[in-house]
């Protein structure tokens, strides 16, 4: 794998296995971070008053040539959970409607449709899926679907367990019957290919600050063009009453927050060139490959059967190995962390208890082989 580490901020004492959390940036990216950051100092009036139309659109056009749509489809957001708290306060729900979503689904966002169920009257379900095969999750999840579903909530690559779900299907479906459908895509941007105009989801929610390594503070939401009118501000401000030339009432109604940062928003042009300069297809390939070959090595380890049965299949850059059922999960991340500097997520979901690796490009073989001596240790 190329070596990428000197290009991060990483503390190099930590073994750092858990870029699915919050992501890293690199060094020239975050340098362009911190000159946006002293831009807006420089001239605050100017930059926010003046100048802010322009710099959003170019960032939004670089940012809608990488995810392959039009800027006019796409707002940035701070991260994923902003994005669909848009889109879930704006849906007119109530009695006798059905969001249907699967059991993979991230927490906050669980909640938020939990709260807005409970709020305005519909039900909100998780439907178990069968990860055997694609085939057998689109029929799994399929069953779920009734004569009162509204809305399909689905994560393109799901938090808890790292699976990649094959949503386009789905979304096909849906559209066919007349759903909405919502994709959570925190995953998805740097780590695989996306085409939204392609994939042809209603409304799509990503981070840019995991994958794509731009700054803390960096999402988007994507609207289908027919369906932007359905959106509702989160925030109301200046750009509700007015239009500003070029753009979209989606854009203006949404983006404008007042005196906010944007710094990490204009810096995402910088995070994409960063990867294009880096081969970062070859990056991601490599990784995937050391992740599936770790995902063997910690089944091998523990000896217990995996939540997938072909981690090629589900997997890309971030996998889940299944750990004892009497793991003590607070006391195993403590150990790994403070006696072993290995900073990695353990989850518990579904009664399966987990461990969540990450592979970016400035990961090794050696991280992997440090976790899997530490692991030695302590499960024995």
């Amino acid at each position: 794998m190329k070596k990428l580490a000197k290009h991060f901020l990483l503390d190099p004492k930590i073994t750092f296995l858990n870029h699915g959390s919050f992501g890293a940036t690199p060094k020239p990216v975050f340098k362009e971070y911190q000159r946006w950051q002293r831009e807006l100092e420089r001239q605050p009036v100017q930059f926010l008053g003046v100048r802010y139309p322009h710099l959003m659109r170019t960032a939004r056009e670089a940012l809608g040539a990488y995810l392959g749509t039009s800027a006019q489809n796409l707002i940035y957001t701070q991260n994923v959970t902003i994005s669909l708290n848009i889109v879930a306060r704006s849906l007119e729900l109530g009695a006798g409607d059905e969001v249907l979503a699967s059991n993979h689904e991230y927490g906050a966002l669980d909640r938020t449709w939990r709260f807005l169920s409970t709020e305005k009257g519909f039900t909100y379900r998780n439907q178990p899926v069968d990860l055997t095969s694609h085939e057998a999750f689109i029929e799994s999840f399929w069953q779920g679907v009734t004569e009162k579903t509204r809305v399909i909530f689905l994560s393109h690559i799901t938090s808890p367990t790292a699976t990649i779900f094959p949503v386009k299907e789905i979304i096909q479906r849906a559209k066919a019957k007349g759903i909405l459908t919502v994709i959570d895509g925190a995953h998805v941007a740097g780590q695989i290919p996306l085409n939204l105009d392609e994939l042809g989801a209603d409304f799509y929610g990503g981070n840019l600050h995991k994958w794509l390594c731009a700054p803390k503070g960096a999402g988007f939401l994507y609207a289908h063009p027919e369906k932007q009118h359905l959106l509702k501000p989160l925030v109301v401000s200046w750009g509700y009453e007015a239009i500003t030339p070029g753009d979209s009432t989606f854009i203006d109604h949404h983006e404008w927050w007042g005196t906010r940062d944007v710094a990490a928003f204009l810096t995402v042009p910088k995070a994409i060139q960063f990867q294009q300069e880096q081969a970062w297809d070859e990056v991601r390939a490599a990784s995937h490959q050391l992740a599936v070959e770790t995902w063997t090595r910690l089944h091998d380890l523990t000896g217990l059967p995996p939540l997938h049965p072909d981690p090629d299949a589900w997997f890309a850059q971030m996998i889940v190995a299944t750990l004892p059922a009497d793991t003590d999960l607070p006391a195993l991340k403590a150990r790994l962390l403070n006696e072993f500097n290995i900073e990695i997520p353990v989850i518990e979901w579904n009664e399966w208890k987990l461990i969540r690796l990450s592979v970016q490009g400035y990961n090794s073989r050696k991280d992997m082989d440090r976790l899997l001596k530490a692991l030695k240790k302590i499960l024995k």
